[in-house]
């Protein structure tokens, strides 16, 4: 298999390649450009994370211009949760904000000539369960046995089943329509860089506003709205 992680011209790049495998036991394991992908990102986010708090430590009354964006991000993923969650925003602001990070940047990666990690449904589908995890234990937490019970049987108890159904569709579709969205993107970008290779100088940078910048902040938005609108339901009014 290749080893190649960034876009290919030569071959169409939208497919996950090994980069190298070894042995645990009988069994051979891959490292793909997913697993490499999702470490450039997070070592990334991590030193940008560092660079962050120690800019924030020594924060000045007449900020510069890096602790203005990171004031200017936090604010932003502050008011975004607080209007939906209201009362309850403080709680979910670290988990939200954090999902919120990592997808954007795992969605733009495409940028800086990565595979989207959420381009594989192996990282969306992890992303998704967590958020029903958090979900369901917000349902059993604030609504006890009894309200769960009950909200799955409503509007009649015959309804139990299709109620079953559609919690646990929930990681599925959030998963789904986050994967999908960003693998068409990432399809459509190798398909031009492969076809298109010996003309596709400075136009493409149009479609990757689009597909990378555009759709991935949708998409990740999508996904973190979603999440608050359940676990808020989750809630319910105590």
């Amino acid at each position: 298999m290749g080893a190649n992680i960034l876009l290919s011209s030569e071959d169409l790049g939208f497919m996950i390649k090994g980069v190298f495998s070894f042995y645990i036991g009988d069994t051979q394991v891959w490292i793909t450009t997913t697993h490499v992908c999702l470490l450039i990102i997070i070592i990334m986010l991590t030193i940008f994370s560092v660079c962050a708090k120690r800019t924030m430590k020594s924060a000045s009354e007449v900020p510069g211009t890096f602790q203005n964006i990171i004031e200017m991000c936090v604010e932003m993923l502050d008011n975004m949760i607080k209007n939906v969650m209201g009362k309850n925003a403080t709680k979910f602001l670290n988990y939200i904000g954090t999902l919120f990070i990592f997808i954007m940047i795992s969605n733009i990666s495409g940028l800086l000539g990565l595979r989207p990690p959420t381009a594989d449904y192996g990282v969306t589908f992890p992303l998704g369960v967590t958020t029903f995890a958090l979900i369901t234990f917000n349902k059993f937490k604030h609504q006890k046995v009894k309200g769960v019970i009950k909200g799955l049987c409503e509007p009649w108890p015959f309804w139990l089943p299709i109620n079953l159904i559609g919690d646990f569709a929930v990681p599925i579709s959030l998963s789904l329509r986050l994967f999908a969205n960003v693998l068409s993107g990432t399809i459509m970008m190798a398909l031009v860089y492969g076809l298109l290779s010996a003309v596709a100088y400075v136009w493409p940078a149009v479609l990757h506003v689009y597909f990378d910048m555009f759709s991935g902040a949708i998409q990740t938005y999508v996904f973190c709205m979603l999440t608050m609108t359940y676990v808020s339901d989750a809630i319910g009014n105590e």
